[in-house]
């Protein structure tokens, strides 16, 4: 085992957009960003951007529907650093381009996976290792279109009313109390995040960037013992359910 003593942060989905700047900004913090990705050449192609500006970050194939490669990566942390201080679960794909009654089955389908399962996943293969650290944290990224207070009210834009992409993030958020609640009266915290509308691949005309999102998630990912579990918030505070 190499650097036990450092803090060690996980990002799923970590080679752009919001996860490669959460991974960037973990690393000014102190940690040891690790970058999950699927594809082994851009998540080595953004450890070496990160190099490029003083960030020295790692690289771990992590397909977050594939429980052999979380596994596989889940090891390879325990026997690299024997913890995880920190779990960001960023990994997601966003598919909704119609209507929701005209949403193919398998377009929902695959979104569940991703989107919920992955992050179940993901979160149980590395709990042993976040419980073996000091304070572990779980930041899971939600979505405002995961609150149903938000999207059933009639001034939710009707452009953004979709089946599969909100209905998972909502799950996400149901998870986050449901492991948050088990791990009560443990050093490990659980919340969803919304990091708000980001300019990102899945959002190309959004004009927030994803260094100011990555701020958000950085604050939660990073909470004192105090700090709060199991609640979804953004960077203005709470969010209704």
């Amino acid at each position: 085992m190499s650097g036990a003593q450092n803090s060690v942060a996980l990002v799923t989905g970590a080679n752009r957009g919001i996860g490669l700047e959460v991974a960037r900004q973990l690393g000014r913090s102190g940690h040891v960003p690790i970058i999950g990705s699927r594809d082994r050449g851009q998540g080595v192609a953004a450890v070496e951007r990160l190099a490029a500006d003083g960030v020295a970050a790692e690289y771990v194939e992590l397909d977050v529907t594939d429980e052999l490669a979380i596994h596989a990566a889940a090891e390879w942390i325990r026997r690299r650093y024997g913890h995880l201080d920190v779990l960001v679960n960023n990994a997601a794909i966003a598919v909704d381009d119609v209507p929701p009654s005209r949403l193919p089955v398998d377009a929902f389908r695959r979104t569940f996976e991703t989107n919920v399962i992955g992050v179940f996943a993901v979160t149980t293969a590395m709990l042993p290792l976040l419980r073996a650290a000091r304070a572990g944290r779980i930041v899971n990224l939600s979505s405002g279109s995961a609150s149903l207070n938000l999207t059933s009210s009639a001034n939710w834009p009707a452009e953004w009313n979709a089946a599969a992409y909100p209905s998972s993030k909502s799950a996400v958020n149901a998870l986050t109390v449901q492991f948050a609640t088990e791990l009560r009266g443990t050093a490990v915290k659980v919340n969803a995040v919304d990091p708000g509308y980001t300019r990102t691949g899945m959002s190309p005309g959004a004009t927030r960037t994803a260094a100011e999102a990555a701020a958000v998630v950085l604050r939660f990912a990073t909470l004192r013992a105090d700090g709060p579990t199991g609640g979804f918030f953004n960077a203005d505070g709470p969010i209704p359910w």
